[in-house]
């Protein structure tokens, strides 16, 4: 049985539980839970991080952790009771384990192992806090690290700031908005600013002295220089190093590091050095010999300087290695270092080159305390400290100090006697009184214990010495009185022995007889001369004597030996006990002088404040000790001496005795009855304020007011104890007469001088601080009065003197801030004063930085929800006082300019918060009656007009990001709270007096828009928080955007008739509201729009300017992210629904569609941008939104911003050609005339001429960059002929060069053919304009179908590939996937005049063949009805798909939609026509470029003759003739007849071909192929003879042979291509013939298996790198010369034999693979591409004159299929031979005569120059002859020398020539007859004219020309050289059928051919 559980009900999971059981809650390690219910070992409850599921889980697996439940019940609330920082802890490190993951996905490194590090610390530290055995501070202090670890966390990973209170996490609800605020603004300010240390301090460790020629022990000294006042300011720190450099004491670091401490920031500055003097222990001389002497002296070695600015930058300086210098002279060793530092170099060299002193420095920032725990590493192994000379910049109380600094300075000594200077060793001693020397109390430095004695440094021969030597003498307070110092002097021999000889001494005593110590500064002693020999040790001797020059010379009594000799030291007391001040003495010794006291304190005043503070207590005591003697007397003395020793300790150096002096006050004043003197001074000091001249005394005074009450107040309590509190009225009274005083003095105005003001303000200033001291003898009340008195006699005058109304205001300030503020009593009656000044200051707008404190500091006291009387009260008398006044100061400070400098911002950012939090905090505390009685107190309603504007437009100010720092989430929500509390409060009122007759738009507008941006706010979308701070906010403040959108529906309601004000304008922000993610918020809002629709067709009969409106923030609002698939949904549905009964429903519905589909659109191009980088989904997304804004929305301005979108897209993805295209959209937008047209976009304020020429140049440059100069060259012309009409030639000229340079382009450089790629797009998951739609697109450069298939796949990630071509069906078109369907496609020119046309170059024709395409084909194979095992060609059909797009290619994309697609099939024979004829057009474009030597060498040529001359020889066309020219198929094919003939014809026609080609073969081939060469013309025999040719005249009718390009002249980097008789192009690279040979495969064998013939058939080609990659290998089959389907013929198997051509397998020629399309298996040599029929006609054209098969691309397959043409196509053209006649070179050979019918001399007469069509059959119309081109002009020696085809090399078939045959009688030969050529217009130009007329398309942009030429000569290196003796011609083959004898007559009469105009010949 389930039981709700009492106790239990919190938990952490500590074992994972998966949940299996039924009803089971999975659970991880480390959730936390809630536990709802108990049952036998199982709770039953939910995970907070997921409080919808609840379930079950064992109690086992759960740690129980005590906890607060709130809400008890159904909605309660639990909360552990843990400390609230391990809480928050806890929480934190969950929020940051997520995003720690996602730092490492986003390769943040470094932040990465950071957050790492920290979350370990933290752990740790958790760990230590839960084990609860930290002491106090160790907890606080722990407590402090983590919070500073998760304050920085946060920070660096974009989280809040929260705000926290003594480490603890505060509940904004549970403190005032001001001090959140304060909270807030204290941590973040903490954050950006650190707080600079005041106090520093520097670390030295002394590493190694590097030197070559030690050897000695070394004394190293370090101390810090004032080079500016040119003195120390630090003690020393001493250490000793041995003799190889290194310190001697290793195992003990505080020997050799020191802290320099208590160094100011007044010391971190350039002038500042550390100085090192190093002294050697050893022999006088250094390069004295070892056994010279055994004493060793010490003697300078060198000096190092460095500057203390070198480690400000706050690097550890580690090595650094310091130059070592040495004086040039030993006497200038004491200014050594002053002379590096000036760098007088003269004085000083360095001590050797290698020398250097290894020392680590570190500046260390903060004080002692700080320092100890940030750098514990310093201290964890000790480390001396050097302190600064002299006290610190604060003395601190019980700080204990005693030291004596001496200076052994120098010293003047004679000869005595010896003919050189001394060698003087000074020896420092202590001597007590008792005559004992003092052990230990000499101090070389820190890092070296105290010695006995000290021994200075011996400079050699000199009288005059100077050391400059520091010591610290730390001597008890006892051992003073009675002590001196004596200095002994020795001479040093350097002989020998080394003795050293005393030859004198001084002495100086430390106390002087009165007590006064030895006066600081530099004394002259006096040398007494001695014996070497003399006993010191009896100081009764010598103490008598005199010992100071100064002393002698005031004491003429005592005459010393000789005063000759003398010797200066320099002292320095630094000592807390002892005095060096004789008024001091006096002043503590007042009862031995009595006489004297007045004296004494009057020069009080006088003594130094150190010397005053060090005998503070004494001094206090001898004060009112006086007092007590005589009050009368001393009674104003004493009190002025009290106001100076008060006023001395507000001087910052002894600010801290002021405790001191508070403890003396509390436990040490024993005066009591020294309040009435003091009060009686005191008042007449008051009562005289007015009147006197000077106020500087009384200012002291005053200023000094709140210890004078401190001691009144000690003193009556002292007085009451002892008395019983007697006359206590008396004490009143005489309290209230001296406020009395003051408030008549502070009511006072200055009339004259500021004089009396100043003492105002310092009476002001100091005044609050007494409060506390009169609360100690008055009730609160009694006090309140008292200050409510004096501050209310202040004068309100506010001009009269700025500095005082601050005081004043500072005053209030400490008021408000006093123990007696926070008195509720006290409270309520300060309160009217305060906010009296506070609004004087606001309205004048002065110390506004002051008012905003002093008002936090009211609120502050004020609680939330604090439901007192007296609290209520307060706020009436604030809201009445201030809230109008608070609005106005915010609207004024934030419209003000924000200050440039950054503090000046800091501050007024500041000032702008805590305004804004007091006004928070006042609107908070408003209850219902604070409103109510708010709105009553408007008298009119201008008023409450004006109000209500006034705070919504604050509350917009409140609202605006900037108001707080981006962290400061808390904050805004708690302001958010109670601007919502707020509005809701004042809707009401809205209502009532703004609607109806009193309607204001104005205020309503302002509501909206401020109900619409809190909405809005970023603070608020909670969607964007984790989960945890979700949860938190939703369960403080719920979701506070659904609260507002009810109440904007509400308040949108009550509007009524008036709603026609704000539409349109409120669509925008009511539609910006409704893309936001919250369900109930979206449903709220939706409905707004169904009424405004409403209403405006009340209005207008149209919701024109809601549709308008919608369209137009659509698209900018979803651009920003905003909106998504549910919202569009939910858009569409909301809005059906509502208007189902609407009388205007359908427009309704109309509208509604258009908008979901414009955000169809929108949507797509959002999700397409956030892309990187620019694909075709961006692009076409693009286009498909341009496109709906043109056409259906008809929306101008957007459609014209879209096309620039578009254009900037094809730029960056450098689709030139398509961003022309994209650019010419707005081009045509355009007129050329000068209307004025505004700035838009980036362009300026300019005509519509002038943006038009803009365009056109900037489409121009992009067609020439994107290589498509025939449409620049129209654009040029257009451009050019308004130049014209405007006759600005500068400009025109600049274009016709500009045309000019195109066309040379044109000419000149090489263009890429690009492939077409179909692609559909199935699935669901696709975008809106992809979704189940087919395109073709256009690839790139060198692009081919596997990379295109990669690049669709890298752009769609998540798309399947489809492995088959077929159409899918419904199930793909609905699945919720992406699937990919692609394969290359042929395109078929829609233009066909240039293509036609003879001699046109292959560079020119070749932009006809891929531009301005509209139609593709793709072929499918399959087989139909029973399929024939040994040869599958008989059933073998093709699928034909012609594609039809929108738009063509190229255009303002890569790709287009395909708008209708038709499908016919081709028959078995058909298909076999195509395909010879394909093949057949292969090998004429071969040898052309063979023999115009456009090829680099002959191996394509090679190897397309051996496939197909060896595949035909094993059986390659034998398998056409098995299939279609057996009896069988002919008996029940009757139909076929012609295109079985035609068949016929074409093999026959490609055996010509093939003699030919190996004639021209000879010519070339290199002498390594010739056995190949051999072979193949041995196999063209076996070949003939299968397919049953002997002799070809008995088989062919005439037909003579033209070639492409058959004229030696060709434009430079033209690359012929094979086109079918439909047009279309045959892509040379489907065939490996347009490879180098050495990556070609051969075709040397022919299988007789039909499947592999099917196979070459079907296969796909290999993209280009994948061929390039093949090895050669075997023949696939000799059919692929002679069967093989079209390039992009795909699969039509089922399923399962099917490949896709989406893989990337190279190498498929199974069986099994027999139906993949061409591109999938390699391609053999002969491998043909057939084309469309029109292409082939286009082709066709180009190498003859007469007709060639052809189909019209509009019919079906098989009527392309029938009647086939006899060829023309021959190889001889009898006009070229009488060309070539005429030049006397040439004599046609004889031929065999041919029988009269097959003779047709007429087909040269027809015009060679119109390209129309001729059907196939001779029925249809007239045949068309082939001639060469008009421009062609033929060497004799091309056509002379063919070689003779025989079973040798030298054998050849006879008369190859194009000349070699009669135009009048067939195979008659001619004599050679000069040519008479035409006129060449009558010849040339008149026939083709009517052709160009009647054509129905020309191409877009043609720029095709006709020019007249003449025929230019053909230069000698493209002829071909002659062979000994012409070969014979063959007879020809008979045509088939006699049909064609009846057009026989029409070429009888040729006339001579017109001579074309020259033309200059490409240097191939």
């Amino acid at each position: 049985m389930w039981i709700p559980t009492e106790h239990e009900k919190y938990g952490v999971v500590i074992a994972s539980f998966r949940g299996t059981v039924p009803y089971g809650l999975s659970l991880e390690i480390g959730d936390t839970v809630q536990i709802l219910e108990k049952s036998d070992g199982w709770f039953r409850g939910f995970a907070l991080k997921n409080p919808n599921i609840k379930g079950i889980f064992p109690s086992s697996y759960v740690h129980l952790k005590t906890a607060f439940v709130k809400n008890k019940g159904q909605f309660e609330m639990v909360i552990p009771t843990e400390d609230s920082v391990i809480t928050e802890m806890t929480s934190t490190l969950r929020d940051w384990a997520a995003m720690w993951k996602q730092l490492y996905v986003r390769n943040e490194g470094d932040l990465f192992h950071r957050l790492w590090h920290i979350m370990n610390e933290i752990l740790d530290l958790r760990r230590q806090v839960l084990v609860g055995h930290l002491t106090h501070d160790r907890m606080k202090d722990v407590k402090r690290h983590i919070t500073a670890r998760l304050d920085w966390g946060n920070e660096q990973l974009g989280l809040d700031l929260v705000p926290r209170k003594e480490y603890a996490m505060v509940d904004p609800e549970d403190i005032s908005i001001t001090e959140l605020y304060r909270l807030m603004e204290h941590r973040h300010r903490k954050k950006d600013t650190p707080v600079q240390a005041s106090s520093h301090q520097l670390f030295v460790q002394m590493k190694s002295l590097m030197c070559s020629n030690l050897g000695e022990e070394l004394e190293v000294v370090f101390s810090l220089f004032d080079s500016k006042e040119n003195r120390p300011i630090s003690e020393r720190f001493f250490l000793r190093l041995n003799r190889n450099g290194l310190p001697k004491a290793p195992e003990k670091p505080e020997r050799h590091c020191s802290l320099f401490v208590d160094l100011g920031s007044s010391e971190l500055r350039r002038d500042i050095y550390i100085t090192v003097h190093i002294i050697r222990i050893g022999r006088m001389g250094a390069g004295e010999k070892k056994n010279a002497c055994s004493v060793q002296y010490r003697r300078p070695f060198g000096c190092a300087v460095l500057s203390i600015a070198d480690l400000l930058t706050g690097e550890t300086k580690d090595d650094l290695v310091l130059k070592v210098y040495m004086c040039n002279t030993e006497s200038e060793w004491y200014q050594i270092h002053e002379n590096i530092i000036k760098k007088l170099n003269a004085r000083y060299n360095l001590t050797g080159s290698n020398a250097g002193l290894a020392v680590s420095l570190q500046l260390l920032h903060g004080d002692m305390e700080q320092v100890r725990r940030e750098y514990s590493s310093v201290f964890s192994h000790g480390v001396s400290v050097t302190r600064k000379l002299g006290f610190s910049s604060i003395i601190m109380p019980g700080e204990m100090r005693n030291d004596l600094y001496i200076t052994i300075e120098r010293g003047e000594f004679e000869k005595g006697g010896k003919s050189v200077a001394r060698n003087v060793e000074v020896t420092m001693l202590i001597v007590e009184g008792s005559g004992q020397t003092l052990k230990d109390a000499v101090s070389f430095g820190s890092g070296e214990p105290p010695a006995s004695e000290y021994h200075s440094f011996v400079l050699y021969h000199n009288n005059s010495p100077r050391w400059a030597e520091l010591l610290k003498l730390p001597i008890p307070v006892d051992k003073f009185r009675g002590a001196h110092l004596r200095f002994e002097f020795r001479h040093c021999s350097t002989k020998e022995k080394g003795e050293k000889k005393l030859f004198g001494f001084s002495f100086v005593p430390l106390m002087q007889e009165d007590g006064r110590t030895l006066p600081d500064g530099t004394h002259e002693l006096i040398v007494h001369k001695c014996e070497e020999n003399t006993n010191l040790q009896d100081t009764t001797r010598y103490l008598k004597l005199p010992f100071s020059k100064g002393i002698l010379l005031g004491n003429t009594n005592q005459a010393p030996k000789t005063t000759k000799e003398s010797f200066w030291i320099t002292s320095f007391l630094c000592s807390t006990k002892l005095t060096q001040n004789g008024d001091m003495l006096d002043l503590l010794k007042w009862r031995t002088h009595p006489d004297k006291i007045t004296g004494c304190l009057s020069k009080l005043k006088e003594i130094d404040g150190s010397e005053i503070v060090k005998f503070l207590q004494d001094t206090l005591d001898t004060l009112f000790g006086i007092l007590d003697e005589n009050s009368q007397k001393y009674g104003s003395k004493v009190f002025d001496s009290l106001v100076h020793i008060i006023n001395l300790l507000q001087d910052s150096k002894f600010h801290h005795f002021k405790p001191v002096m508070d403890t003396y006050i509390e436990s040490h004043f024993a005066g009591a009855l020294a309040y009435r003197d003091l009060i009686k001074v005191l008042k007449w000091y008051v009562d005289r304020i007015t009147e006197a001249e000077r106020q500087e005394h009384i200012q002291e005074v005053l200023k000094a007011q709140e210890y004078i009450f401190k001691y009144i107040v000690q003193s009556r309590r002292l007085f009451s104890l002892a008395t019983g509190g007697q006359h206590e009225d008396e004490f009143r009274c005489c309290i209230q007469e001296l406020l009395l005083s003051v408030r008549f003095f502070l009511s006072q105005e200055s009339k004259g001088s500021g004089a009396l003001s100043q003492s105002q303000a310092v009476f002001l200033s100091s005044f609050p601080a007494v409060y506390s001291e009169l609360l100690k003898l008055f009730d609160v009340r009694e006090v309140a009065n008292l200050v409510q008195d004096t501050l209310g006699s202040l004068p309100t005058i506010m001009h009269v003197d700025d500095a005082l109304q601050a005081v004043k205001l500072q005053c209030i300030g400490k008021t408000v801030e006093s123990q007696l503020y926070t008195n509720p009593d006290s409270r309520y009656i300060l309160l009217p004063v305060v906010l009296h000044h506070l609004h004087t200051h606001l309205q004048e707008q002065k110390d506004l930085i002051m008012c905003a404190r002093i008002l936090s500091n009211v609120f502050c006291l004020i609680r939330k929800n604090s439901s007192e009387k007296s609290v209520l009260e307060e706020i009436d008398v604030i809201v009445a006082s201030l809230l109008d006044i608070l609005l106005r100061t915010i609207l004024e400070i934030t419209s003000r300019p924000q200050p440039s400098g950054s503090a000046a911002r800091l501050q007024f950012q500041d000032v702008t918060g805590e305004f804004v939090a007091c006004l928070l905090s006042l609107l908070r505390q408003m209850t219902d009656r604070h409103y109510q009685q708010l709105l009553d107190s408007f008298n009119t309603k201008e008023e409450l007009r004006d109000f209500l504007l006034q705070l919504f437009t604050v509350f917009r100010i409140l609202i605006r990001p900037e108001m707080f720092p981006k962290d400061w989430t808390v904050m805004r929500l708690v302001a958010n709270n109670v601007i919502i509390t707020t509005v809701l409060y004042l809707s009401d009122a809205l209502r009532k007096n703004f609607l109806n007759e009193n309607f204001d738009y104005k205020i309503w507008d302002s509501y909206f828009y401020l109900a619409v941006i809190f909405i809005n706010q970023l603070c608020l979308q909670l969607e964007m928080f984790t989960p945890s701070k979700k949860k938190k906010v939703l369960e403080k403040y719920g979701d506070m955007r659904v609260t507002m959108g009810c109440e904007i529906f509400s308040m949108w309601q009550n509007l009524g008739e008036h709603k026609l004000h704000f539409i349109p304008a409120l669509i925008g922000p009511f539609l910006e509201v409704t893309l936001i993610p919250q369900p109930d918020l979206r449903n709220v809002m939706i409905p707004i729009f169904h009424d405004m629709m409403d209403w405006e067709h009340r209005h207008s009969g149209n919701f024109k300017q809601v549709e308008a409106k919608l369209i137009d923030k659509l698209d900018s609002l979803m651009s920003e992210g905003k909106g998504d698939e549910t919202y569009r949904e939910l858009f569409n549905s909301i809005l059906l629904k509502k208007i189902e009964r609407e009388t205007w429903r359908e427009s309704g519905v109309s509208l509604i569609a258009t908008v979901t589909r414009l955000m169809e659109r929108l949507l797509d191009y959002r999700d397409c941008m956030k892309v990187g980088e620019v694909d075709g989904k961006k692009i076409g997304c693009t286009v498909s939104l341009l496109n709906f804004y043109k056409t259906e929305l008809n929306k101008e301005e957007m459609y014209i911003r879209y096309i620039h979108k578009l254009y900037d897209l094809h730029l960056k993805a450098q689709n030139f050609t398509e961003a022309a295209y994209t650019l010419l959209l707005y081009d045509e937008l355009l007129e050329w005339s000068e209307r004025p047209l505004r700035e838009f976009l980036s362009y300026p304020l300019q005509t519509e001429w002038q943006r038009k020429e803009h365009l056109h140049l900037a489409v121009i440059q992009n067609f020439d960059r994107g290589k498509c100069w025939e449409n620049g060259i129209i654009l040029c012309r257009k451009i050019a002929e308004q130049y014209e009409s405007y006759y600005d030639y500068r400009n025109l000229s600049k274009m016709r060069m500009m045309e000019a340079s195109f066309y040379d382009k044109i000419m000149d450089q090489q263009r890429l053919e690009p492939e077409f790629f179909r692609v559909g797009f199935y699935g669901k998951k696709f975008p809106f304009f992809l979704r189940n739609k087919e395109f073709v697109c256009r690839g790139h450069d060198y692009e081919r179908l596997e990379a295109f298939q990669q690049r669709m796949l890298g752009e769609f990630p998540q798309a399947i590939a489809m492995q088959h071509a077929n159409q899918p069906d419904e199930t793909i078109f609905q699945a919720e996937a992406q699937y990919l369907q692609i394969y290359a496609v042929t395109p078929i020119p829609e233009s066909q005049e240039v293509l036609q046309r003879e001699g046109v170059p292959d560079n020119i024709k070749s932009f006809y063949k891929v531009n301005h395409i509209w139609k593709f084909r793709y072929d499918r194979p399959f087989h139909k009805g029973p399929k024939d095992k040994e040869n599958e060609f008989k059933s073998l059909w093709v699928e034909r798909t012609s594609l039809s797009l929108v738009q063509s290619l190229p255009g303002i994309s890569r790709w287009f939609e395909v708008d209708k697609r038709e499908v016919v099939e081709v028959s078995p024979l058909e298909n076999a026509i195509e395909v010879l004829e394909n093949k057949n057009q292969q090998l004429k474009t071969l040898i052309s470029q063979c023999q115009t030597r456009q090829m680099q060498n002959s191996s394509p040529l090679t190897m397309c003759l051996n496939g197909v001359i060896d595949a035909a020889v094993n059986g390659g066309v034998s398998r056409y003739q098995e299939a279609f020219f057996v009896k069988e198929y002919i008996l029940s094919h009757p139909e076929d007849g012609e295109k079985i003939a035609r068949l016929r014809e074409l093999m026959l026609e490609q055996a010509q071909i093939l003699e030919f080609g190996l004639a021209v073969h000879e010519k070339f081939v290199p002498q390594d192929m010739r056995p190949l060469h051999k072979k193949l013309v041995d196999q063209f025999f076996v070949m003939k003879s299968s397919l049953g040719i002997q002799d070809f005249s008995a088989c062919l009718r005439a037909s003579p042979v033209h070639f492409p390009n058959g004229s030696p002249r060709v434009c430079r980097n033209s690359a012929p291509a094979s086109m079918s008789p439909d047009g279309t192009r045959v892509i040379p690279r489907r065939s490996p013939l347009s490879y180098p040979a050495a990556n070609r495969y051969s075709s040397s064998s022919l299988s007789s298996q039909a499947s592999a013939e099917v196979s070459n058939i079907t296969g796909q080609s290999e993209s280009s790198d994948e061929v390039f990659n093949m090895q050669p290998s075997p023949s696939t089959s000799s059919l692929s010369s002679t069967h093989s389907a079209s390039p992009n013929v795909t699969s039509s198997a089922p399923s399962s034999a099917r490949a896709s051509p989406l893989l990337s397998d190279k190498h498929k020629h199974s069986r099994e693979n027999a139906c993949l399309s061409p591109r999938e298996r390699p391609c053999s040599a002969i491998y043909p591409t057939p084309v469309e029929p029109s292409q082939r006609l286009l082709l066709f054209s180009h190498i003859g004159d007469g007709p060639l098969p052809r189909s019209d691309p509009n019919l079906s397959a098989p009527e392309k299929a029938v009647n086939p043409t006899p060829s023309s196509w021959s190889l001889d053209s009898g006009q070229e031979a009488r060309n070539m006649a005429d030049g006397g070179k040439l004599t046609s050979p004889p031929v065999p005569p041919r029988p009269t019918q097959t003779a047709s001399p007429a087909r040269h007469t027809t015009s060679s120059f119109s390209p129309s069509p001729a059907g196939r059959s001779p029925l249809k119309g007239p045949g068309q002859s082939f001639t060469p081109s008009p421009v062609e002009h033929h060497s004799p020696g091309l056509l002379s020398n063919s070689p003779v085809l025989s079973g040798s090399c030298s054998s050849g078939i006879s008369s190859l020539s194009r000349c070699s045959t009669s135009e009048t009688s067939g195979f008659e030969s001619q004599a050679p007859e000069p040519s008479t050529p035409g006129p060449g217009p009558s010849g040339y130009g008149a026939p083709e004219e009517p052709a160009r007329r009647d054509s129905k398309t020309p191409p877009p942009y043609s720029v095709y020309e006709r020019t007249l030429r003449r025929p230019v000569p053909l230069p000698h290196g493209l002829s071909i050289p002659a062979p000994p003796e012409p070969p014979a011609l063959p007879p020809k083959p008979p045509a088939p059928r006699p049909g064609h004898l009846e057009n026989g007559t029409r070429r009888t009469e040729a006339g001579p051919r017109p001579r074309p105009l020259p033309r200059k010949v490409s240097q191939l």
